[in-house]
């Protein structure tokens, strides 16, 4: 049996292949899919498309009944009736198609997320003209479906949601906009493809997972802040101050605004090493647990540092660490 499917299967990806050839080539001509990396797109008449939809055919499959019996009957206001019915769907047509032209769609910012999340891809819906756009449907596919109106003269922002089933860099991939605004008689739409990206960090390890213990001497060391152990007194706010060190009872009282100051010895060196974790461990778990080790000390505050095969990020503190140490781990190719 697996002999007789294997010609089979071989066959139909020799036949794939050429198909998926034409199809982008359809893509690239028909709806200006060139894969030219862009962050703004004009929906001009070229890349607008109108069909009828369902309801739409009905229609037309009423009108030729009407038309017909009139005709057999004489019937004037058949005739009539007809006509304005047609009229009214010709109008459909125009509406259905201006609710889409002109619009300009651009790229807005992504925030990272942790594989297993789903991103949400913010989209500019722009609307420079003097008319009201409503109904407008974005789809990535048939499951995930938004609506908007886009106010005359005023910018939307909408997200789009992505699942992110893997860590690495995650594009949204060709974006559908469509409507049949205003009587739902016609389908109109355009493909959009945005220069867009969202970098997907690795899961942390799940359960509570201790830090190494920390590398240095009792010479070397990195000074945490002005210290987290003792308190020492209050001194003038300064800004970029954490807001946990200002005196908020003092605040409250009238005072001007003072931070907490604290005695403390110097932290020592934390590395987050990748050879430190046990060899058992596959490519992904290890970064899932470095992952988690960057989570936990970026929470408790401290500087640290991360080592990767050919990658050493210098320890630091902070948000701007964190993003740093999260997205080499979602970057890192195991070589």
């Amino acid at each position: 049996m697996t002999s007789f499917v294997a010609p089979i299967r071989s066959f139909v990806h020799t036949l794939g292949t050429p198909y998926r050839a034409v199809r982008a080539h359809v893509d690239r001509w028909l709806f200006q899919l060139d894969g030219v990396s862009v962050n703004r797109v004009e929906l001009v008449q070229r890349r607008i498309f109108i069909v009828p939809s369902r309801h739409g055919l009905i229609f037309v499959g009423a009108l030729a009944l009407m038309l017909s019996g009139s005709i057999n009957y004489n019937l004037s206001l058949g005739f009539i009736l007809t006509f304005l019915l047609a009229a009214l769907g010709i109008n459909a047509i125009l509406h259905t198609f201006r609710n889409l032209a002109r619009l300009v769609i651009a790229t807005g910012r992504v925030a990272p997320v942790f594989a297993g999340d789903t991103a949400r891809f913010s989209l500019v819906i722009d609307n420079p003209t003097s008319l009201d756009r409503y109904s407008i449907g974005i789809a990535r596919d048939a499951k995930e479906l938004l609506y908007l109106d886009a106010t005359a003269l005023q910018s939307t922002t909408v997200g789009v949601p992505v699942p992110a089933p893997r860590r690495g860099v995650l594009r949204p991939g060709r974006l559908a906009l469509f409507t049949q605004f205003p009587l739902g008689l016609c389908y109109s739409w355009a493909y959009v493809q945005l220069d867009m990206s969202c970098i997907v960090y690795p899961r942390p390890e799940a359960g509570r997972v201790p830090l190494p213990t920390s590398m240095s001497d009792d010479t070397t060391g990195i000074t945490h802040g002005s210290g987290q152990e003792d308190f020492a007194g209050l001194r003038s706010y300064h800004p970029g101050d954490s807001p946990r060190h200002i005196a908020w009872k003092a605040a409250a009282r009238g005072e001007a605004l003072l931070t907490k100051q604290f005695s403390g010895r110097a932290a020592s060196e934390l590395w987050l090493d990748w050879s430190s974790i046990p060899v058992t461990f596959g490519v992904e778990a290890r970064l899932e647990r470095l992952a988690r080790w960057v989570v936990d000390a970026h929470t408790a505050g401290l500087s640290f540092g991360v080592r990767l095969p050919g990658i050493t990020l210098p320890p630091a503190a902070g948000d701007q660490q964190r993003h740093r140490c999260l997205e080499a781990l979602a970057l890192y190719q195991d070589s």
